[in-house]
């Protein structure tokens, strides 16, 4: 037997009695084995198989072995199959294709090292032959097959749909066997017809749809179709509420030819509220006497009826084809699917879903009687055909293949271990199936350029990953398994996911978010200045206790870097700056080594005199105070120095935002403190000398951090009236605002209040206070921030 509907219906005659005068006269006027391949053709094979082996019997050659083989393997006794493949074998006209079915049959009846044994003895190999139990493809997907439990009978199941409703129409034989004399020839489980009068294995009623409702009762679905035989292949149309499906029917006139082969059709009816059939419809293009229609799949999407028909102009066998269809149900002529999908073997049950087409095949490479195949989709083209392996094909019929919005899969086999001749099949997915979004700072989905590892830490192996059409990181997943995930993108910190587990996981889809966070290289998140004697180098006292706070930060934090730029006033020739401003940046890094900072962690810039902050320029005369100015070192303590390394996120710093890197700045500032604070005179709004190198500092540090804003708060002391405490605090804010734009801050980044008496660090309309806390009191505080103005920042704190 075979998997597929060939030729169906043949009436040998009108009566059984004019079918056993018609096997009379072929028995008396043609030899047994011209008989018996007349039988094969027309699927009677147990009887042919018999008329083989009488005729063997009385004259054994190797062509008479060989049929006597092929008929073994129709009615599935592969045992017997293998030991007639063995006699095949030992015939000088063997050929390979014959030892390739002495191997298929030896797996099938467990006689695989016997059967590779002969072929070895013959200077063949299994391997050389493309058969052998590890040839067998594997599915790429991990699915566990398992009979359906109330569903499947000791008879024939076979080509499981469901309806709207989640109830499943079927295909069975069961009912109970019938007497040898009942009229006509019936359908085995791939839809072959065979005559009971010709069959000891054929005594059961004829094929027809059983309908299972959700609560699993099973009731026969009657076809309306006059005079059918047999009824078949079931396909709903949800939108329409239609059943497709293929019948048989008895033809009792005959004009002038006794022998006429009838052939299956494909109807469509109605279906009720109750499951019943109303009406019916035959496909436009059905010839019951000229060739087969049969295996209809309504694809309600494309507007698309697929079926199985050998008629005129195919490549052999059964062929797939199309017809499109109209809301009033005007069918177009029906469009072979081409040489991809069909070959000169046969093709059956056709399926669509997504992008995927599956449907069974004898003519492409498989190792059953019929295996199932996947082929990729488009409204243009149907191609890429692939066998889809182990488990959902076996080394018996496979057929019939269904699958569901959740990708639970129906398929019908004869294979071992079933209930009845067939059975229908339910294949669950084994793996979990996990998703993710991969996004970046702005919420947008990463779709390429970052690498995936995936561990599946209770196997010890890796997990294979890929993306779907959204882009979209997927994989499947082992049942009860831990899993660790990397995910690496040039330029942004690791991620890594050690959380992610299928043990008892109940859903199918294990799914995740993450947000890949761009390493922010070279962000300053502090700023100190230094000062250099006239025509020195040497560190001053003055200028060690911010050296030695930034070796501190150093050695704490691996992750920062100093970047010390040198200058020089306008005094001596520019070739002499440069070289004092390079030992000035070398004298930096020569201190920081007495502290154990490696100088590969000091990055040195020299400019001489090119970059003055006043202008004390060349000739021009310039107060002390001001030159010194320029005699500086910069130091910016920068986190992630290095362009062209990959970092891991700090474990100082697990918890941060990296798609606000300021946050790392205002984190280190808990630490550094050194946001300033500054004081004026009474009754003054000038800036002292000593507060514009802190601004200096200040000026650096926005430069240098372009997504900072600055916010400016006057104050004044409790002395005078509140008005004039008001104009004399904005003043004093506006003094530092200005001076911050004249060394480059652009004023948009700026933004000053002013408070007058009102918000005193000590309120002296309560205490006596002293000349140093009213001086506390005459300040311009500075905070940091990101957002608009009213933003908690850092404030230094004061020791009151």
């Amino acid at each position: 037997m075979v998997l597929i509907m060939k030729k169906t219906l043949t009436i040998l005659g009108i009566t059984a009695g004019l079918v056993l005068g018609a096997v009379g006269m072929a028995e008396a006027q043609k030899s047994k084995v011209r008989y018996a391949d007349q039988q094969m053709e027309l699927m009677n094979y147990q009887h042919a198989l018999d008329i083989y082996q009488e005729a063997y019997a009385k004259k054994p050659n190797y062509e008479t072995a060989r049929k006597t083989a092929v008929a073994q393997d129709k009615v599935r006794d592969y045992g017997q199959a293998y030991t007639w493949w063995k006699t095949v074998a030992g015939y000088e006209e063997v050929t390979n294709e014959d030892y390739i079915q002495l191997l298929r049959t030896g797996i099938l009846s467990d006689n695989f090292e016997e059967a590779k044994g002969l072929i070895e003895a013959k200077g063949l190999t299994a391997d050389s032959l493309g058969i052998s139990p590890g040839s067998i493809p594997q599915s790429a997907r991990k699915l566990k097959v398992e009979g359906i439990e109330g569903l499947n009978s000791s008879e024939s199941d076979f080509s499981m749909i469901e309806d709207a409703q989640g109830n499943k129409y079927f295909v069975s034989d069961r009912g109970g066997s019938y007497s040898k004399k009942m009229p006509g020839i019936r359908i085995d489980g791939r839809n072959k017809f065979f005559s009971p009068e010709s069959s000891g294995q054929t005594d059961r009623g004829y094929f027809t749809v059983y309908k299972q409702d959700k609560a699993g009762n099973i009731t026969q679905v009657v076809s309306n179709v006059p005079n059918s035989l047999s009824f078949s292949d079931p396909s709903y149309a949800a939108k329409d509420n239609l059943l497709f499906y293929s019948v048989t029917r008895s033809i009792t006139k005959v004009k002038k030819n006794r022998n006429i082969t009838v052939q299956p059709e494909i109807y469509y009816s109605k279906v009720s509220p109750d499951g019943k059939l109303e009406g019916f419809t035959a496909f436009p293009y059905n010839d019951s006497i000229g060739y087969a229609v049969m295996h209809p799949f309504v694809d309600e999407q494309t507007k698309r009826l697929y079926f199985s028909s050998d008629m005129p102009g195919g490549m052999g066998g059964y062929d797939l084809y199309y017809s499109e269809y109209t809301d009033s149900m005007t069918f177009s002529a029906p469009v072979n699917l081409g040489p991809e999908v069909n070959t000169s073997g046969n093709e059956t049950h056709p399926f669509r879903k997504d992008n995927k087409f599956y449907f069974s095949s004898t003519g492409h490479k498989g190792l059953g009687g019929m295996d199932i195949f996947e082929a990729s989709y488009s409204p243009t083209a149907i191609g890429k055909v692939s066998n889809m392996g182990v488990p959902v094909n076996s080394l018996a019929d496979d057929f019939a293949y269904r699958e569901d919005k959740d990708r639970t899969v129906y398929l019908s086999s004869n294979r071992r271990g079933g209930m009845g001749l067939d059975d229908i099949y339910m294949a669950k997915e084994m793996y979990k199936q996990f998703l993710a979004r991969v996004l970046d700072c702005n919420g947008a989905v990463i779709t390429s350029s970052y690498l995936a590892t995936f561990r599946d830490k209770t196997q010890g192996i890796m997990v294979p990953t890929g993306r779907n059409g959204k882009g979209e990181l997927t994989a499947q997943l082992e049942p009860e398994s831990d899993f660790g995930i990397t995910i690496t993108k040039p330029g942004y910190f690791p991620l890594t996911d050690e959380s992610i587990t299928t043990k008892g996981f109940a859903g199918d889809t294990v799914k995740r978010e993450y947000v890949l966070m761009p390493i922010p290289y070279q962000l300053p998140v502090h700023v100190d200045i230094v000062y250099y004697d006239l025509d020195k180098f040497v560190i001053r006292k003055d200028a060690m206790p911010a050296l030695d706070k930034l070796a501190e930060m150093m050695k704490k934090y691996s992750f920062l870097d100093l970047l010390v730029a040198s200058h020089t006033d306008s005094r001596a020739s520019d070739e002499y700056n440069i070289t004092l401003s390079n030992n000035r940046a070398k004298a930096v890094t020569e201190y920081l080594g007495t502290k154990g900072i490696d100088a590969n962690r000091v990055r040195l810039e020299w400019f001489g005199e090119s970059q003055l902050i006043n202008d004390c320029g060349n000739g021009k005369p310039c107060a002390e105070e001001n030159h010194q100015l320029n005699r500086r070192s910069e130091l910016v303590l920068e986190a992630f120095p290095d362009p062209t390394k990959q970092y891991e996120i700090p474990q100082e710093l697990k918890d941060m935002n990296f798609c606000e890197p300021e946050e790392i700045f205002e984190k280190l500032q808990d630490e550094i403190n050194d946001i300033p604070t500054i004081y004026f005179d009474f009754d003054k709004s000038m800036l002292r000398s000593v507060h514009k190198k802190e601004l200096e500092r200040t000026a650096i540090m926005l430069k240098r951090m372009p997504n900072l804003m600055l916010y400016i708060e006057g104050h004044t002391d409790q002395r005078g009236d509140d008005t004039y405490n008001q104009k004399l605090s904005e003043r004093r804010a506006k003094s530092v605002m200005d001076y911050l734009i004249q060394r480059g801050v652009e004023t948009n980044r700026l933004e000053h209040q002013w408070f007058g008496e009102t918000k005193p660090v000590h309120n002296c309309n309560e205490v006596t206070c002293t000349p140093a806390m009213h001086q506390l009191n005459r300040r311009t505080e500075l905070r940091v921030g990101k957002s608009s103005y009213g933003y908690t920042g850092r404030q230094k704190k004061v020791d009151t």
